[in-house]
């Protein structure tokens, strides 16, 4: 699924997301195609499913952003062995 389609679909939301193509450039992350896991109206419950999607598997790529955001383009973040869990 588009940004646009999702945007359309639930609009002034939150939305957990998997990631399923984007591309890196210069620190940034350009996601492309996504899949709609959850929505919530505010974002603690977001950051809250957010984080137990990560816990649940870690090998996938999870975000969560309003609806209202433009573009879905996010800062890249080093993690390291220190964040693994």
């Amino acid at each position: 699924m588009r940004w646009q389609d999702v945007q359309r679909r639930f609009p002034n939301e939150w939305v957990v997301l998997e990631v399923i193509k984007a591309h890196s450039k210069e620190g940034k992350r350009y996601i492309e195609e996504i899949v709609v896991i959850d929505r919530f109206e505010n974002s603690r419950e977001a950051m809250r499913r957010y984080d137990e999607l990560r816990q649940e598997k870690p090998y996938r790529e999870y975000c969560f952003f309003h609806t209202s955001r433009p573009n879905l383009v996010a800062r890249e973040r080093y993690v390291g062995i220190r964040g693994l869990r």
